[in-house]
């Protein structure tokens, strides 16, 4: 069979066709406009953001909410730098993503031409692998391998930089039908004997705790792990990328981890004597003082990623694989009436009891009160943040139900990430009410995709828990800086109803409680994107709170 010729921006189309590619975040520029003129008929959705660092957002809101990859397009030079940041925050929390970048022509690389930049070079350390594409005909065999990559194992952001010459080269298009990359066999099934050594441990606990991850959600874990944690009683403590993995309002939820993680949590892992850890880092946010850190537990960890294992903790029983597979082997040697946990749940009942999350409830509009209101009136919203206090409030008050419905940025806690990601969230699930809980620090980073949200028809909710202050940096000037607020304050820096309005979306302000639910009311109701004005307390803080460098369990008095 005669194989069809092509130019190299045209097998990259067919190429993306081949991977069921739907939407494309992009903004163009000289070194892809072969490729743009592609696109121009090509039947691919293409969604022109404002800022190149939202297409990488956006495609990362798009993959989390989904679970296919997602795709982001940009220029040479500063086109390609702008994304970095969304490729760092991708590769961080185990994003699939590709990005697409122009590149000058091949005879003038490395020779400081207009609009050049070594983008495979920046990358290398924020890609799970990354490609400069010298020859047109392999164009269609590296879009293979990034989409595989990308998607498989433990997943994470792939790079593909193409010289400009190389768009315009006439190649014979032919898609390969598989991959085969030397070094690269992510292991899916754990040992047999680690796994039957681990029911083993969990059957002799006393004092278990499920400490649950990201890499459940992403394995499509999260029945495997509710089936556990009811098989042998044991509470469920999450990262803040785990938020989703485990239902909050379910009796053995103990809610989040760590530096701003529930009391009860923390106590728990504390004075454990197991966890059983799948999917998760043990990162400096959750661990805190490392040699403080469950001292007299037992640790099972469970991960894909072969690198995470005693990466930060030391780790009783290893077991590397998906976890969704480790989890369905650990049911198979569990029995319910084998395990002893009944006097260890009644203890940390006690302390929910004793030490509930809470705020102190007055005429004030308190963000913990909004986020609460959210969560009454759009229970199953898919939840996306920014950065900072908005996102603990978000991690703490909202009750998550179902898995990738809390999207936020957690290893690298990028602001700016939240209205962006907000808009790929939405078109990757259109069916779904998508919230942006925001604060107006992180939101002013990217607002300028308010006119990517309006123009391209994308019906977001972005709710401002407006303080005045970068309120994250501010609560830690007020505890050890003695509230010297450098740099911190951002009150009257704008009014975000007008802003709303310029662009053509839907101002919405409250100020005080009884106006919360009509305005959330409304912008539900509403088939424009909407951004909501809470004007809340200016110096309410995360609570509770572990200081940097401290054991999880010594934890500040806030109240």
């Amino acid at each position: 069979m005669t194989k069809p010729k092509m130019t190299g921006a045209k097998a990259v189309i067919e190429s993306l066709y081949q991977e069921n590619v739907e939407v494309i975040f992009g903004y163009p520029g000289g070194t892809v406009l072969p490729l743009y003129d592609e696109i121009y008929d090509a039947d691919i959705r293409h969604i022109l953001v404002r800022h190149e660092q939202a297409a990488a957002h956006a495609a990362d809101g798009y993959a989390r909410a989904t679970g296919k990859a997602g795709v982001c397009l940009a220029t040479s030079g500063p086109g390609a730098t702008n994304l970095v940041t969304g490729i760092a925050t991708a590769y961080m929390d185990s994003v699939p993503m590709v990005a697409l970048t122009g590149q000058v022509p091949r005879s003038l690389i490395g020779n400081d031409a207009f609009q050049e930049a070594n983008i495979t070079g920046i990358t290398l350390p924020i890609t799970k692998h990354n490609y400069l594409v010298n020859d047109a005909r392999d164009i269609p065999m590296t879009i293979k391998e990034a989409f595989y990559i990308a998607r498989t194992g433990r997943p994470g952001p792939v790079l593909i930089d193409l010289p400009k010459d190389t768009q315009t080269e006439i190649i014979e298009f032919e898609y390969p039908q598989e991959v085969k990359l030397r070094g690269y066999k992510p292991t899916y099934t754990g040992n047999e004997q680690q796994i039957k050594r681990a029911a083993s441990l969990i059957l002799k606990a006393e004092k278990p705790v499920i400490y649950a991850g990201g890499g459940i959600v992403i394995s499509g874990a999260c029945d495997e792990l509710c089936a556990l944690a009811e098989g042998i009683m044991a509470p469920v403590t999450t990262t803040l990328m785990g938020m989703d993995a485990f239902p909050s309002g379910h009796p053995l939820s103990i809610g989040m981890l760590g530096m701003h993680g529930t009391r009860y949590a923390n106590y728990a892992v504390q004075e454990s004597d197991l966890i059983i850890a799948a999917g998760v880092r043990f990162d400096d946010r959750v661990t805190g003082k490392i040699s403080a850190f469950a001292q007299n537990a037992k640790i099972i960890h469970i991960d894909i990623d072969p690198a995470e294992i005693g990466k930060n903790v030391r780790v009783d029983l290893p077991i590397v694989g998906d976890a969704k597979n480790v989890l369905k082997g650990l049911l198979k040697y569990i029995k319910q009436e084998q395990v002893r946990t009944d006097a260890w749940n009644k203890k940390i009942e006690t302390w929910k009891k004793e030490y509930p999350l809470s705020y102190r409830k007055d005429d004030l509009l308190r963000p913990q009160f909004v986020v609460e209101q959210i969560s009454e009136v759009c229970p199953d919203a898919v939840i996306v943040t920014e950065v900072g206090q908005n996102q603990m409030w978000a991690a703490q008050f909202f009750n998550y139900r179902n898995p990738r419905t809390f999207i936020s940025s957690g290893g690298l806690g990028t602001m700016g990430y939240g209205f962006p990601a907000s808009i790929g969230v939405k078109v990757g699930k259109p069916e779904s009410t998508v919230i942006d809980i925001a604060g107006d620090g992180s939101f002013q980073m990217n607002s300028q995709e308010l006119a990517t949200a309006v123009q391209n028809d994308i019906p977001v909710i972005v709710a401002i828990l407006n303080n005045g202050f970068l309120g994250m940096v501010r609560q830690w000037q007020e505890l050890f800086f003695n509230r010297r607020y450098s740099q911190t304050c951002l009150d009257g820096s704008v009014d975000f109803v007008k802003l709303a309005d310029a662009y053509g979306a839907l101002g919405l302000r409250a100020t005080k409680k009884g106006e919360v639910r009509d305005v959330i009311d409304e912008a539900v109701k509403s088939e424009r994107p909407v951004v909501i004005d809470f004007v809340v307390e200016r110096e309410e803080n995360v609570s509770p709170m572990v200081p940097a460098g401290a054991a999880i369990n010594e934890i500040l008095d806030l109240e």
